[in-house]
């Protein structure tokens, strides 16, 4: 049997526990191998999980994190095939990193629904009071590096792929802003000298970790730390973002907690008042309620229930919940340009029409298409309106010389060709949200399925970038031909283990192929932090940690080796 060493125990905890078994050591030395290559071909793997990633250190129980071996780079030849001196020939078109699904959190808030988390296992998390510090290093990793790690090109720009905030609120906007354009943070609300939220309850439901009491976390080994609130509170600064960057929706910009209609009166007054949300005085309207969260049927929201009264908090102005106007309002304020663009995607004309999707220049002859998948009438999944797929077709077609049309005949005709990369906060496959738009209510919504379809026919379009699912995953969505097919890329969220986020360097290959290299980052916090350090970088190390040893903690996010650090090729439409 091969020798047990540190580094097979390291990956072995990552999940590869048949590693001991099998020849731990002999697959440590493959991946070392493997990231000896993937380093050779790349202008630098530093900073990155090509580098090195967050690793458990120990096979079970509640454990702490250390930097543990990188994920080599993965060849994915699913739609092309290219010369192996590529290399020596890529041109670079374009590096933009996506951040997702940051959840910028007002945990204390009263319009939040933790009491449901034996149905909603997000409906709290034991980190959640952290979210702003990580978030904060996060933005301070992605300044740290740069450029591309395969292309070399400085950041063209960074997009955040929707669910920037976790519940709509104002004060979750004002702090969402705040980490990516820079300036000082006090993530607290109401009582300023009490934390208010469900972890100071003394419910062994939640984690309490100033509290004596052995709640559910602390018997799976979450520590107790003093101060714990005073550390999450104190104000804290964001460098903010060196690279433009843009904005889309995720549900969760839209809806009470992601799931329920923002025109749900019978909750809306609940963010500004001093009654934590705990049920309804009506049977029928908490059935309701809970079969929204577990989504198992549509439901008839009852507009006239009550709010069960038994918790009073302090209230909060500053907890208003937004519009979707007032949100991309918000990105135009002069105090939110930061390194630009003004609005980060979003312009007056999208305030006043309601028009959440625009296109906008990644780099020269290369366009990012953001839409807007949410859907107004509420509920997880997405979906667009006619309107949005019209004009995502005819914004396509300006940019595509060559198209097909519905019946698989090539077009021609003359325009300034240019690539293409869809950005949305659903996945293709979550697209299937028929709930009619309540502003627009006879108009037609339309499934991934068909967009899928409708986008194949522009051979232009290279990617196709989202979040939603919290998980990386990479899927080849292959159309009739290899020249009529993209890559899907799915990136885990900021929220949940293992919070990353992605770099996408586009490159010429200069052989008739395009590569896209997919790189996952993490913040800039340690992997470990003294529980006593009161620093931003450990917060974040906290937040980190305590997602990976959250009980609902789900290794399917993680994706496989051929989710994560990929070289992506496709044929290349313009060659």
């Amino acid at each position: 049997m091969a020798q047990v060493t540190r580094r097979s125990l390291l990956l072995a905890g990552a999940g590869g526990l048949a590693l001991i078994a099998l020849g731990g050591e002999a697959t440590a030395q493959a991946t070392d191998r493997a990231l000896a290559t993937t380093a050779s071909r790349a202008m630098s793997t530093a900073g990155t999980t090509l580098e090195r990633a967050a690793t458990p250190a120990g096979l079970s129980g509640y454990r702490r994190l250390t930097g543990g071996p990188g994920f080599p780079l993965q060849v994915r030849a699913d739609l092309a095939q290219s010369d192996s001196r590529r290399d020596t020939t890529r041109v670079p078109l374009a590096s933009v990193v996506q951040v997702t699904d940051l959840h910028i959190m007002d945990a204390q808030s009263p319009m939040r629904f933790e009491y449901l988390i034996d149905i909603d296992p997000v409906a709290f998390r034991p980190h959640e009071a952290l979210g702003t510090q990580a978030a904060a290093q996060l933005v301070k990793r992605i300044n740290q590096l740069g450029s591309g790690p395969f292309s070399g090109r400085p950041f063209d720009c960074v997009v955040s792929t929707g669910d920037n905030t976790d519940n709509g609120e104002t004060l979750e906007l004002d702090w969402f802003l705040t980490v990516m354009n820079g300036g000082t943070i006090t993530a607290n609300s109401g009582d300023a000298s009490t934390w208010e939220g469900v972890q100071t309850s003394g419910k062994a439901s939640f984690y309490n970790p100033e509290l004596a009491v052995r709640d559910r976390y602390k018997r799976a080994g979450f520590p107790d730390i003093e101060r714990y609130f005073e550390q999450a509170t104190r104000p804290h600064t964001s460098a903010g973002l060196r690279t433009p960057w843009y904005s889309v929706f995720g549900n969760h910009d839209d809806s009470i907690n992601g799931i329920l209609p923002a025109n749900y009166r019978a909750l809306e007054e609940l963010y500004t008042g001093g009654t934590k949300f705990i049920g309804f005085d009506s049977d029928r309207a908490n059935l309701e309620l809970t079969s929204a969260f577990l989504g198992t049927r549509p439901v008839s929201l009852d507009w006239n229930a009550k709010p069960n009264q038994r918790w009073q908090v302090t209230a909060d102005e500053r907890r208003a919940p937004f519009t979707p106007g007032e949100f991309m309002k918000a990105h135009l304020d002069a105090d939110a340009t930061g390194p630009g663009p003004v609005g980060h995607g979003f312009s007056e004309g999208s305030v006043d029409t309601g028009v959440a999707y625009y296109s906008f220049e990644i780099a020269p002859g290369v366009t990012g298409i953001s839409l807007d998948s949410t859907n107004r009438g509420g509920f997880v999944r997405g979906s667009i309106g006619t309107k949005q797929l019209r004009w995502l077709d005819e914004t396509l077609r300006a940019g595509s010389s060559t198209y097909f049309d519905a019946a698989g005949d090539a077009v021609k005709h003359v325009v300034n060709d240019s690539y293409f990369v869809l950005f949305s906060h659903h996945t293709t496959n979550t697209m299937d949200n028929t709930e009619p738009d309540p502003e627009d209510p006879t108009e037609v919504r339309h499934l991934g399925a068909e967009i899928v379809e409708l986008v194949q026919r522009y051979p232009n379009v290279l990617a196709w970038v989202n979040g939603h699912t919290h998980s990386n995953a990479i899927t080849a969505r292959v159309g009739p031909t290899p020249l009529r097919s993209f890559w899907e890329i799915n990136t885990a969220s900021h929220i949940e283990f293992p919070q990353q986020a992605r770099i996408l360097d586009i490159c010429d290959n200069r052989d008739g192929t395009l590569s896209i290299f997919t790189t996952l980052i993490e913040s800039a916090a340690p992997y470990q932090a003294s529980y006593s350090d009161q620093s931003q970088a450990a917060l974040g190390s906290l937040y980190r940690e305590f997602s990976f040893n959250d009980l609902h903690y789900l290794a399917r996010h993680d994706g496989t080796p051929l989710d994560r650090n990929t070289e992506l090729l496709l044929p290349n439409p313009l060659a």
